[in-house]
């Protein structure tokens, strides 16, 4: 069974405007369907977590949703509506500068960008240290 890097970034947002929310959504989706490439959680601490709190949404129950309905996009979306406690204006605009606030340590920046084969600097947020790790890993799975 083919497994699957989640190419989506944390830095996009669906129409509700919630940013890692549609990363959320593939993650889990994957995991439900066994589909999702190894060293990836399907809800983590970090952005999950940040993303679920936020939203004031149960893990277990929105983990359950996702396994048992299979929805699209915008079916997850209307359900976060229906289901989080906090899906404010307020909430979301908080959540997503919390998202791009982000720092990663010292220590994993700089083996992300090792990886890469680039040298200590740019990027620092978390964001784009994260699309390239994720790049990375999608090019060491499917291209290389």
């Amino acid at each position: 069974m083919s497994t699957f890097v989640p190419l989506i970034s944390s830095g996009v947002a669906g129409p509700l405007g919630v940013l890692h929310l549609p990363r959320l959504w593939l993650k889990l989706s994957l995991e439900a369907a066994g589909k999702l490439a190894p060293g990836y959680p399907g809800c983590g601490k970090g952005y999950d977590g940040m993303t679920l709190g936020a939203l004031g949404l149960d893990e277990a129950a929105t983990k359950d949703f996702i396994k048992s309905k299979k929805p699209t996009y915008p079916q997850f979306e209307a359900w976060v509506k229906a289901n989080g406690k906090t899906v404010t204006a307020d909430a979301i605009a908080k959540h997503n500068a919390a998202v791009t606030g982000y720092i990663h340590d010292d220590e994993t920046r700089k083996s992300i960008l090792s990886a890469n084969g680039l040298p200590d600097g740019s990027p620092k947020d978390a964001v784009n240290l994260n699309n390239l790790d994720d790049w990375y890993e999608f090019h060491s799975a499917v291209l290389k």
